[in-house]
């Protein structure tokens, strides 16, 4: 089958290079084509345009870095819909606003394109191997159609039911993840100011009721000094965005989210929009005059897990 995949940043080139591992002819396209030298140099072929992937390909991939970013490749000038998609499908794997995903969705199917959301879930780390979480919406014949490209990309797969809950499931989980950080920064703080050994902190808050994911990737980059999550400053303040927003629309009073939204902005404000994401921590460092640093932590976290067998979880 001929899959093209569009956007190739730090999760997406990832999940490029496992279709190179498998049986797909991929076609690849980004704004820029040096961010796709790693899969075309590995076999895969670059295209100019996100109209030329959809000339080419029978399913396409988009993981792209906002929803504006979304609709310029299917709907711009050069966009997907620009040619003939009857009976392709498109796969979007980029974190995006679940209201937008229906209206693009709406607009392909009239062109006779099927459209499923799946972004993933679960760090680069996880995404390099093949070992990441995909939250699949949409037909449940289109997320068969689908599943085994995903299960080339990733390792559990749900399906949670209609096109835009994907989306808005993977916005819940982020902005999660993110309050999780701000926390450990507030958390390691205390530990560095009550004289605990920063190892034995990190160690002490895994086996405890406090352990979480974040924790267990993002503290070790912070504890080392690198900061590297491969994930970056701006993309975190739209996803924190746009959970509130999502909250505000149901009327759900939030107490947290308004606040992790103001803490992100502050932190993109002082190091920058391409700032690694966990670099909010350093707010706190630098306002309590501390580093965070421990020995013996890694500078970027990898996962040393085989690739998984793909698989739906039900």
């Amino acid at each position: 089958m001929s899959v093209g995949f569009i956007g190739l940043g730090n999760v997406g080139l990832k999940l490029a290079n496992n279709l190179l591992s498998s049986e797909h002819l991929l076609f690849v396209h980004d704004l820029d084509k040096n961010n796709a030298l790693e899969v075309i140099n590995k076999g895969a072929i670059w295209c100019e345009s996100s109209m030329e992937i959809a000339e080419k390909c029978e399913t396409i991939i988009t993981c792209l870095p906002s929803p504006q970013a979304v609709s310029e490749v299917i709907e711009g000038p050069e966009g997907l819909l620009r040619s003939d998609v009857r009976e392709k499908l498109w796969i979007e794997m980029s974190t995006t606003d679940s209201e937008e995903m229906i209206r693009l969705a709406e607009i392909s199917n009239s062109r006779g394109l099927e459209a499923i959301e799946a972004p993933v879930s679960g760090g680069c780390h996880r995404a390099a191997t093949g070992n990441i979480a995909i939250f699949a919406a949409g037909s449940r014949t289109n997320f068969e159609r689908a599943l085994p490209i995903l299960k080339c990309l990733g390792h559990e797969i749900l399906h949670i039911g209609e096109l835009g809950k994907a989306s808005v499931l993977k916005v819940v989980t982020n902005f999660l993840a993110s309050t999780h950080l701000v926390a450990l920064g507030e958390a390691l703080a205390v530990c560095k100011k009550s004289n605990i050994d920063l190892t034995k902190a990190f160690k002490g808050i895994k086996i405890s009721s406090g352990n979480s994911f974040v924790h267990e990737t993002e503290s070790q980059v912070i504890l080392n000094g690198s900061y590297n999550i491969n994930f970056t400053m701006d993309l975190v303040c739209k996803d924190v965005q746009l959970f509130h927003s999502l909250a505000e629309d149901h009327d759900v009073p939030t107490e947290i989210s308004s606040n992790i939204v103001e803490i992100f902005n502050e932190g993109k404000e002082k190091y920058g929009s391409r700032a690694w994401s966990s670099m909010i921590v350093k707010r706190i460092e630098d306002q309590c005059g501390i580093n965070l640093r421990a020995p013996g932590f890694p500078d970027e976290i990898i996962d040393l897990d085989n690739k998984r067998e793909g698989l739906e979880i039900v």
